[in-house]
């Protein structure tokens, strides 16, 4: 039994975008290699034949993936959770208290986040020390490399969803 996961409406677009591009543009060219690659005869030692099959099944795999984490999505419109704390969706703002800088988040989930956007996975050791932090809150953060000691300094909506 499959347990609903939250993603963002941005994050569910992206993954169908991904879905839809596999399913009518990559799959397709890929099954038409592998037809011709099978035309030459003697599977076997046909380098086209035996690399479009791995392909398509490492598309196939893929293809299944995410419908399964789509089918299974819950999806959050991050502009209207609540702030009263840090909850998947909401931006989030440290001090960072070693450095004296502020840093800002926005609360997601592990396949929806990316930290070149500003997101991070609530899964990630700073994204579950911050669920269920208010403003206010000082908290140490144990990270790979070495402790964090930060400041929640404000909590707000994302502008778009």
């Amino acid at each position: 039994m499959y347990e609903t996961e939250q993603i963002s409406r941005t994050g569910y677009n992206k993954l169908m975008a991904e879905l839809n591009h596999l399913e009518k543009e990559e799959l397709p060219e890929v099954r038409k290699t592998v037809a011709t690659a099978r035309e030459e005869g003697d599977l076997k030692e046909n380098g086209a034949y035996i690399y479009g099959r791995q392909r398509q099944g490492h598309m196939e795999g893929r293809i299944g993936e995410l419908k399964a984490r789509l089918n299974h999505a819950d999806i959050v419109d991050c502009t209207q959770v609540e702030c009263a704390s840090a909850v998947f969706g909401t931006v989030v703002s440290f001090l960072d208290l070693d450095t004296n800088k502020k840093v800002t988040y926005q609360l997601l989930g592990p396949h929806d986040a990316d930290i070149d956007d500003g997101s991070i996975s609530i899964l990630s050791p700073i994204g579950s020390a911050i669920v269920g932090c208010e403003v206010g809150e000082k908290l140490t953060i144990k990270v790979p490399r070495g402790d964090r000691n930060l400041e929640v300094i404000d909590i707000a909506r994302p502008e778009v969803d």
